[in-house]
């Protein structure tokens, strides 16, 4: 089966930037209730991925700060416990799954390494559920 089946492109959802700041992605993730958010850079690339936690943990650890002030702060300077790991467009569907084991969403890149989308777990658990109960 090939991995683009499962694929929700760039266009359909949401993601922040390199440049976006600290209350642009809170406001993000917020309004489009993520719990995770990809991050691009300004050519598209995927850059890493930012959870509530990250967030959380780098205001409390960082900044005292209000909403407003969190304004000017880069989202770049928070600190990310890790980063949800890319596959490419051709991925074998093994390496899809066991990403997917850890990770909430996995992102896909292009042969570029261009972010073109993500897939997320429970869009895989989906189709092996319908697999299952055939």
């Amino acid at each position: 089966m090939n991995i683009l089946f499962f694929l929700k492109p760039k266009s359909e959802i949401a993601y922040i930037r390199t440049d976006d700041t600290l209350r642009q992605a809170i406001q993000k993730m917020e309004y489009h209730k993520y719990s995770s958010i990809p991050i691009l850079n300004k050519n598209g690339k995927y850059a890493g991925t930012i959870t509530e936690g990250d967030l959380l943990w780098g205001i409390k650890n960082k900044y005292n700060l209000s909403l407003k002030q969190a304004e000017y702060i880069p989202i770049t300077e928070i600190d990310r416990r890790a980063d949800y790991t890319a596959v490419r467009a051709d991925a074998k569907m093994e390496d899809l799954v066991a990403k997917a084991m850890n990770q909430n969403f996995v992102p896909v890149v292009d042969d570029q390494d261009n972010f073109i989308g993500i897939i997320t777990r429970s869009d895989i658990i989906g189709c092996l559920r319908g697999a299952i109960s055939k």
